[in-house]
């Protein structure tokens, strides 16, 4: 029986560098300089500091770098530890289809992995752009959110797979860490609903420590469940609940050119509600003047985070960047979002709580049409005078319609870096960044973001 196991894993052992086009080749440059400015805002945060003091326990002589330091662990545990830290702060990038994912949650998995095999830059850029067609294509293929599984349940299968690629596992074996992977890959939705805790940063790194450990234990000969996907107790039956065998695998138009960079530290689908608020923060002057905010949008923004009765009075960082409610409001009244409207005082200030209270979400059948190959959200604001101001946005800054330049890219990372790197030593990660393909050994770029 030839199954979709045996066709993922041909395909991920056939990618290779060479057949990536220089865009695309520069566009994985880009994640992972995203990927690890998200990282080093993150190092602070509670959640991440407590994986790296649990990884911080184990040492491999064949390890990964827990970024941030000169300890090398597992490359499963680095996988935790380094995926909490571009998780955290909700700022990674985003692909949005029949299941919304975070693509690059994939990448601190893949370094760690390539570093404890001192693979090439080329080849971990490979293994990149492999993990981003398997699970984005995955995403088109079925949603998982709708059945109650959360789509981090994708990275445990891309992850397997590229990791395979940069242990240079044969097809044989690479089917075996696919089967492996699968059969703990399900990850309960309820990571994100109702009040967020600090697992939502913790979820998908788990989920990719899962795919490494999986491929390293396949490396060894370990052999899977099978078939992990057709099987009769499978994962199209009880978590997909919907054939995965027409998962589109290509070596040309790769799916990274269609993912999305964060210009807000905030849940995508809220990205251009928070353009609007702040278009219209400039033609209101005084928020104190705003009577009530009505927030139209489409059904996964509503249905994400827009309804549950959480999200208009978060008590954790978790709630509050996954409240369309919440981000709209602390647009308006405070003209910015950055890490400042996740700090405990601000979201729950009775006066912006007060705000809050007026601020109604409802669905907007066209909005809902268009998704998600457009994103939009309609803010409307009634004032106390009776004056109302609305705006429709489409394309936050970001996305794939209306991508981040490199300069902007470079922006974003130097502000993030900037509490724990010099500028010196930023751009030193920078140039190693935009180098990669010029690496023998990927590990000189995790040795490059030990903080002092």
């Amino acid at each position: 029986m030839h199954t979709l196991a045996h066709r993922l894993a041909e395909y991920a052992a056939s990618l290779t560098f060479d057949q990536l086009p220089p865009p695309v080749v520069h566009e994985v440059k880009r994640r992972v300089i995203d990927s690890i400015g998200c990282a080093l805002g993150a190092w602070d945060a509670e959640p991440c500091a407590i994986a790296r003091r649990v990884a911080l326990r184990f040492g491999a002589v064949n390890g990964a770098t827990l970024w941030g330091t000169d300890h090398r662990a597992p490359p499963d545990w680095a996988a935790f530890a380094n995926g909490c830290l571009v998780r955290y702060l909700d700022f990674n990038d985003t692909y949005l289809s029949k299941e919304p994912a975070h693509p690059s949650d994939n990448i601190p998995a893949l370094l760690g992995v390539a570093e404890s095999v001192s693979a090439s830059g080329r080849d971990l850029i490979a293994a990149i752009a492999l993990a981003y067609e398997i699970q984005c294509r995955f995403c088109d293929t079925a949603s998982l959110r709708t059945q109650g599984w959360d789509h981090v349940s994708y990275v445990a299968l891309s992850s397997a797979l590229a990791a395979a690629s940069l242990l240079q596992l044969d097809p044989d074996r690479t089917r075996h860490a696919v089967n492996i992977a699968g059969i703990s890959a399900g990850s309960l939705r309820q990571s994100r609903a109702g009040e967020l805790s600090h697992w939502k940063a913790g979820t998908v790194a788990h989920a990719a420590r899962r795919g490494v450990f999986a491929a390293l234990i396949a490396a060894e000969g370990m052999t899977g469940p099978a078939p992990i996907f057709e099987g009769a107790m499978g994962f199209e039956k009880l978590v997909s609940h919907a054939p995965l065998g027409e998962i589109a695998l290509q070596h040309d138009g790769f799916i990274i050119m269609q993912t999305s960079i964060k210009f807000w530290p905030a849940e995508y689908h809220a990205q251009s509600a928070i353009d609007a608020a702040l278009q219209l923060r400039e033609q209101i002057g005084d928020p104190s003047a705003i009577e009530s905010v009505l927030i139209e949008s489409h059904d996964a923004a509503v249905d994400i985070i827009g309804s549950e009765p959480e999200k208009w009075h978060p008590q954790s960082r978790e709630t509050a960047d996954h409240s369309l409610p919440y981000l709209t409001t602390a647009a308006l009244v405070d003209g910015e979002i950055t890490s400042r409207q996740f700090e405990l005082e601000r979201f729950t200030d009775p006066a912006l709580l007060a705000l809050l209270q007026r601020v109604r979400v409802e669905r907007h059948p066209d909005l809902s049409a268009g998704y998600p190959q457009s994103v939009g959200n309609i803010v409307t604001v009634h004032l106390r005078d009776g004056r109302t101001f609305s705006l429709r946005a489409d394309y936050a800054l970001g996305h794939a319609r209306n991508p981040l330049t490199d300069r902007q890219l470079e922006s974003k990372f130097y502000a993030l870096a900037s509490t724990h790197l010099t500028p010196e030593r930023a751009a030193a990660v920078l140039q190693l960044a935009w180098n990669l393909d010029g690496l023998d050994d990927v590990s000189a770029l995790s040795r490059s973001l030990v903080i002092s």
